[in-house]
């Protein structure tokens, strides 16, 4: 959400008007639905049945960056900005047959930027004659289980994968100074070898660590598509673009982009690549300002990308801006230790 208009703002009834309105459609409680919405620690907001927001607790309040006054009278996907929004709406579904959503996981994109990952839960508001009114949707902030997840996680594959492999022993030697630098990484290597693990270690291990880790597989994308995934778009943009989308140029601000299968990419979209590397800066289609482009960006292919520049297949300039430090990852089957590491005893 861009803008929270100043009409908004003029409206919006205070929390102590707004939530007993919730409480007087959904529960006996009276007074006390109050204190129970705003001392938990799970985000609740309410919905009318144009999904306009209707009430947002302070969880909700912590967990988005948005506050009561912003929120309330916005729409809910202005608001949420979940990666399920568009497609797999969960209050879409609430509202459509009556029935519960339970324990939906889904990112949210917070006011500051921030990915989110949450568990979401909704339920139907119904009015005194049973007719569906809104919805109301609860959710919890995943950060600090999937944090220990990813810690757990990269603890084991990272030693593992690793093995006893002399190239592989090589590569984990450099990567802390690799990690250290701003420097665009290429990883190169056979499907399978390893190269998104490696890259998550390495953004693991350098001064964006706090920052998103932002994955795209550009050999699933045709290039239009591509194009939207990572510059964004603006409303009204094409056919179809009904609000803004951010790209992932900008999720992956003060954090790190990876871009698999950069090799499968046209000249089009490498010429467009290569100016957003170059200028700093990236404009959303169909939208008129600049945006900084302020992200690392590390790279994969299982093809010899020099040997593909040379023969003209990959831009020799984007082939250099990209290729500052290289990691070269030997096939699995090398490693066989590894791989017997990975089995166990």
């Amino acid at each position: 959400m861009e803008k929270i208009t100043h009409q908004n703002q003029k409206n919006a009834k205070p929390r102590t008007e707004m939530i007993p309105m919730f409480c007087n459609i959904t529960s006996a409680l009276g007074s006390d639905c109050c204190t129970i919405l705003e001392s938990i620690s799970d985000g609740v907001f309410t919905i009318d049945h144009d999904k306009k927001i209707m009430s947002f607790n302070r969880a909700a309040e912590n967990i988005t960056g948005f506050s009561f006054k912003e929120a309330v009278g916005q729409y809910c996907f202005d608001v949420f900005r979940a990666n399920i929004c568009e497609k797999k709406c969960a209050l879409d579904e609430t509202l459509a047959n009556g029935r519960p959503q339970v324990n939906i996981r889904a990112i949210i994109i917070s006011k500051s930027g921030e990915q989110k990952p949450i568990c979401i839960s909704t339920a139907e508001l119904r009015n005194q004659h049973g007719e569906i009114v809104g919805g109301v949707e609860t959710f919890r902030d995943l950060s600090e289980v999937e944090q220990l997840r990813k810690q757990l996680t990269h603890s084991y594959t990272f030693e593992d994968i690793v093995g006893k492999h002399p190239k592989m022993q090589e590569n984990l030697s450099l990567l802390p100074d690799i990690a250290e630098s701003e420097s665009p990484v290429l990883i190169e290597g056979p499907t399978g070898s390893g190269k998104e693990l490696i890259a998550r270690a390495v953004h693991s291990l350098s001064p964006r660590k706090q920052g998103a880790f932002v994955a795209v597989n550009c050999a699933a994308l045709p290039d239009t598509l591509l194009e939207s995934e990572l510059f964004g778009y603006a409303k009204g943009a094409f056919t179809g673009a009904m609000r803004n989308k951010a790209g992932r140029f900008f999720l992956a601000n003060k954090g790190t982009l990876f871009l698999d299968e950069i090799s499968s990419t046209s000249m089009a979209f490498q010429a467009d690549l290569l100016r957003v590397l170059e200028d700093g800066e990236f404009m959303p289609l169909g939208d008129t300002r600049a945006i900084k482009a302020d992200f690392r960006v590390v790279s994969a292919t299982n093809q010899n990308l020099k040997e593909l520049a040379r023969k003209g297949k990959f831009r020799e300039d984007l082939y250099y801006r990209l290729n500052v430090a290289k990691i070269s990852l030997p096939p699995l089957k090398e490693r066989k230790a590894s791989v017997l590491r990975l089995q166990g005893p």
